[in-house]
């Protein structure tokens, strides 16, 4: 089904570009555009020709022109159902191969990497940017490094089948430590402008001393394990990350978050909300 052989005026161009005559291809005509679901049949119609001694020297050339693959003509007479159905198998297969290899697009629900990205907000990811998956497997050719501050994707290590977007803070290997709201790496301070620490809260946190007793502003120092690393939004006090479910492995890292492609706020209704200033915007 996935493999079946037919002539078709393409095939025909190819055979005379290899030198098979006219005399012959005007005997295989009599084959054109019908269907062998395998090369034997095909092979066993052709010796039947009159001129079957020439096309067979050229048998080779003759199966290559007549292969086709994911061809739907056995299961759709009709060739115009067909070509529909064609044409919707080959933009799925493109579609699964840009998505795959090259952008893939992901609709943010939450507001954990505020106010970099939004609820509502819709991004293309980067599949590339830290290698070529090969498919079925967790082998990357062309891999690259995960770096600091880059907005990754990654599957929810408690939930493998739900995405997750954050920001790498924290490399393998390194130390880090959170004291009252600021990243510390090996000691030093982290710079990090794109941090979001919601006022009000704050203030609230300040006033019942919670700057130095919870995950959120105070936590390790831990050391980060090598092939692992540690993942936080960017609206500080409201985002569950590895401050509360641990690392993130580098393994599992899918892509890169690149450009913000739409954007419409989830509360508004179909007329409203729509926040083109955002559009094209690249993630920081």
């Amino acid at each position: 089904m996935f493999v079946t052989y037919k002539l078709s005026e393409k095939s025909f161009k190819k055979l005379r570009k290899k030198g098979v005559s006219d005399v012959a291809l005007n005997d295989l005509a009599e084959l054109e555009n019908r269907v062998f679901p395998n090369s034997y049949i095909f092979l066993s119609r052709v010796r039947k020709l009159p001129q079957a001694e020439e096309l067979m020297k050229n048998e080779a050339d003759l199966l290559k022109a007549a292969k086709g693959f994911l061809r739907l003509d056995l299961l759709i007479p009709n060739r115009t159902i067909r070509e529909w159905a064609e044409a919707l198998i080959f933009a799925v297969v493109v579609a699964t191969i840009v998505r795959t290899y090259l952008f893939a697009p992901y609709q943010i629900p939450s507001g954990s990497m505020l106010p970099t990205i939004q609820i509502g907000d819709h991004i293309f990811a980067s599949m590339y940017s830290y290698g070529s998956p090969i498919p079925f497997t967790d082998i990357k050719l062309f891999k690259k490094p995960v770096l600091r501050r880059d907005i990754i994707i990654f599957p929810f290590p408690n939930d493998p089948s739900v995405d997750y977007i954050k920001r790498a803070v924290g490399l393998p290997g390194e130390t880090l430590e959170i004291r009252k709201d600021q990243v510390f790496i090996n000691g030093e301070q982290l710079d990090e402008p794109y941090a979001y620490y919601e006022p009000n809260e704050r203030r609230t946190r300040l006033a019942q001393g919670l700057m130095s007793s919870t995950p959120v502003s105070r936590f390790g120092p831990i050391k980060i394990p090598e092939g692992k690393i540690f993942a936080m939004g960017d609206n500080r006090y409201n985002s569950a990350d590895s401050r509360y479910w641990g690392f993130v492995d580098l393994k599992t890292v899918i892509g890169k978050g690149q450009i913000i492609y739409w954007s419409h706020d989830p509360e508004e209704n179909f007329f409203g909300g729509y926040r083109f200033g955002r559009l094209l915007d690249y993630l920081k």
